[in-house]
């Protein structure tokens, strides 16, 4: 199988290296990490002791693995910990975030390229967050001997369709896994209908409720605000993790209430960093006065634009911490939504358009408890951000519920770090009877 694996990934990347330089011309993506990634050459572990490797796909999973890291230190000090991603903006705030920890790029999927990362890393205990289901990255793993996770399992309804076409290889793929920590229920479902077996899945929920920060007066929440020079009577609107043509709808929304509201500012977060230019161009055909994160000193600004752009990767859910509306993007395209529980956490009021089938647990939730607002478009978001600054006692109170929602809810990562304890223990007990053996 592992042979047949190969060559159809040789025959995606043919297929697709036209669309890969593209990208890298344009936009300065997949530059890093090929030796990595194509032979598996990452760096070489020289530690004896055990090693939990952290596998997270990009920024958002990055992220998610705060919590999870720092209960397993806390427990097992003794381990190395190394953590490996995909893309490079996950590799950059990786870096940034759990430096001096090893991070590496993780292997494509390859027979001959997870063989030589296992060697190098030899992982004690391999995590995949979300839906990794890489079958040779897999199976090399359990080959190695090391235990397999998949934590804050979430298996949508679309994906799961597409795993039923190749459920022979999904079945024995998710055979191998020792352990599936599921969001919910119906992921849980989705996962024993494709083969999973009953033992390993459990529903944990989300561990993105644990990881989101709830203290505005925390230090890095200070430390933007008063960078950008917010001040008490400032009303902010920030848009996270935007999409084309998200921006120039937010934007328009901030002009037009801005003469209304001359407290009001407003900052713009696109989800992707290739996109910061483009989103800057934007801004320049524009009359609003506004600045680049990246220009911004150590020092507020002398007379603070009404407008920022952040520029920058990883500090999202900080800045979630300077608003009072929130409008949480990839929900007007067909991305599919991102991350809402951050702004949520903070007691921000929060919008999101119609499209967000990747978070619908969570949107369920917030929806029922009336804590946050679904827009859209352009004209129900300005109705939306508008109410907000009218009625601040309907903002205060959304938000509130938002915030109480995401504290009621935590409790993902204990449950999750419980059950990999369970693995390593078992794998003690396996390798003290085949030594008395």
């Amino acid at each position: 199988m592992g042979f047949l694996l190969n060559v159809v990934y040789l025959a995606a990347i043919a297929v697709a290296f036209p669309w890969l330089l593209y990208q890298r011309a344009r936009h300065g993506k997949y530059r890093e990490g090929w030796r990595a990634k194509l032979l598996g050459e990452v760096a070489q572990r020289t530690s004896s002791q055990p090693c939990l490797w952290l596998h997270a796909v990009s920024v958002g999973e990055i992220n998610l693995l705060e919590p999870i890291l720092k209960r397993w230190e806390r427990l097992h000090p003794d381990w190395d910990c190394v953590i490996s991603t995909t893309t490079q903006s996950g590799y950059q705030l990786a870096i940034k975030k759990y430096g001096p920890r090893m991070v590496v790029y993780c292997p494509l999927d390859f027979t001959w390229a997870v063989q030589l990362a296992m060697r190098r890393i030899q992982p004690t205990l391999l995590v995949l967050t979300e839906l990794e289901l890489w079958p040779n990255l897999v199976f090399a793993a359990k080959r190695h001997g090391a235990k397999v996770a998949v934590i804050n399992g979430r298996l949508g309804e679309k994906s799961f369709w597409g795993y039923r076409r190749i459920r022979w290889l999904v079945r024995a793929t998710l055979f191998k896994l020792d352990l599936i920590a599921a969001q919910n229920d119906d992921y849980a479902d989705r996962f024993l209908s494709l083969g999973a077996q009953s033992s390993t899945v459990h529903r944990t929920g989300s561990i993105k409720f644990d990881g989101a920060p709830t203290s505005r007066s925390s230090p890095e929440v200070q430390r933007l605000t008063a960078l950008a020079g917010i001040g008490p009577e400032d009303i902010v609107f920030l848009a996270g993790s935007t999409q084309e043509p998200e921006e120039s709808l937010t934007l328009s929304v901030f002009q037009r209430l801005s003469i209304e509201f001359p407290r009001l500012r407003l900052i713009l977060v696109p989800r992707h960093p290739e996109r910061f230019d483009d989103v800057a161009a934007l801004l320049d055909r524009t009359e609003v006065s506004w600045q680049r994160r990246s220009n911004l000193s150590t020092a507020p600004y002398p007379l603070p634009s009404r407008v920022l752009l952040v520029d920058a990767v990883g500090e999202l859910g900080h800045w979630w911490g300077t608003a009072h509306i929130a409008f949480v993007g990839g929900s007007l395209t067909r991305r599919g939504g991102q991350n809402m529980i951050e702004p949520a956490a903070y007691g921000a009021a929060v919008s999101f358009g119609p499209n967000t089938w990747n978070f619908r647990d969570v949107v369920s939730l917030m929806l029922e408890r009336d804590a946050a607002i679904v827009v859209r478009g352009e004209q129900e978001l300005e109705a939306f951000v508008r109410r907000c600054l009218l009625d601040p006692t309907f903002a205060d109170e959304l938000g509130a519920r938002a915030q109480q929602l995401v504290i009621q809810q935590q409790g993902a990562a204990d449950r999750t770090i419980k059950l990999m304890e369970r693995l390593i223990t078992s794998k003690t007990q396996s390798e003290l009877v085949d030594r008395a053996a």
